[in-house]
């Protein structure tokens, strides 16, 4: 079944055996993939995800390795990095516009080369890292604002083969989370439709300008994966763990930041387990001290022993 299988994905895409997640993540932490395939096109994306299930592997699909942790024992299937990056549009679409984004496009990228051209929508994303198709798994969001506000439609491509447009409802689009946690559960994001406005190309490089300055005052630079709890209801996570003495706590080379305490850093060397380590470690003092159960924001995927994180 492996050699089918490698045979069956180099005629998609070029394949890797035995690639280190730690090289293609932003925590640089993870063990080894088994089978690791870059995809450039949606036929290349969708044709190593149609492969791999035929073949009732694991899959992992990312874009630009943010907000993931990957186990210190890798990955026991195909990953497959999405860099489906293309851009239609933007096209006038009744009073406003509309552009198409392949899922492997950055968030921030996106922000940045739309507010340059003078539309208007997404700037507040200009710091968000991630791709396109992981924004849609986790609704992603900044400054108040997130995807659901802008999105008109995802295609997405289920296990069954079928390939249909969702839209922001059908998708169940709410506060990091969806329906790729239930009901679209393996699913793939192949592209998504935006509505965006005409506005001003000086102004929103002035706003993006202002997002930059606040994110590098309030966020460490560094090797980290952005925020790693969901906040809860009624205040900020990083509030919880500072009220748990865990600001600027380490464990091996992961310490949470000391400038703001939602986020781990990986002070060179760190492993999947020193992360996974602290992250338990505030889940188990919060729940002990408030009866809060912190949720993690970060995924965690691939094989963590029996030092995963619930």
């Amino acid at each position: 079944m492996t050699e089918q299988l490698i045979t069956d994905l180099k005629q998609v895409a070029p394949v890797k055996l035995d690639e280190p997640m730690s090289r293609h993540t932003t925590f640089g932490v993870g063990g080894n993939a088994d089978f690791y395939v870059k995809a450039t096109t949606e036929s290349q994306v969708h044709g190593a995800f149609s492969v791999a299930t035929k073949h009732a592997a694991p899959i992992f699909i990312f874009g630009s390795g943010s907000n993931v942790l990957v186990g210190d024992g890798g990955f026991r299937g195909v990953v497959i990095e999405n860099r489906y990056a293309d851009v239609a549009g933007p096209n006038q679409n009744g009073t406003g516009y509309k552009v198409r984004v392949g899922s492997g496009m950055s968030f921030a990228t996106l922000a940045r080369r739309l507010s340059g051209a003078g539309y208007a929508g997404v700037e507040w994303a200009c710091g968000i890292p991630g791709s396109l198709g992981g924004a849609v798994v986790t609704n992603a969001g900044a400054y108040g604002r997130s995807l659901k506000d802008v999105l008109v439609s995802a295609r997405v491509a289920q296990t069954s083969g079928e390939i249909g447009e969702f839209s922001p409802d059908d998708l169940q689009l709410e506060y990091r989370r969806s329906a790729f946690t239930e009901e679209l559960a393996g699913a793939l994001v192949l592209s998504v439709d935006l509505r965006v406005q005409k506005g001003d190309a000086s102004a929103l490089k002035a706003a993006i300008k202002e997002f930059d300055a606040h994110r590098r005052n309030a966020q460490p630079p560094g090797r980290n994966c952005g925020s790693v709890f969901k906040n809860p209801d009624d205040r900020p996570a990083w509030q919880y763990v500072d009220d748990v003495g865990l600001r600027g706590h380490r464990m091996g080379n992961a310490q949470f930041s000391k400038l703001h305490s939602n986020f781990i850093q990986n002070l060179g060397g760190a492993t999947s387990d020193d992360v996974a380590s602290l992250i338990r470690l505030a889940q188990d003092r919060i729940r002990e001290r408030f009866g809060v159960e912190l949720t993690p924001e970060v995924v965690f995927v691939g094989d963590f022993g029996d030092g995963g994180v619930e």
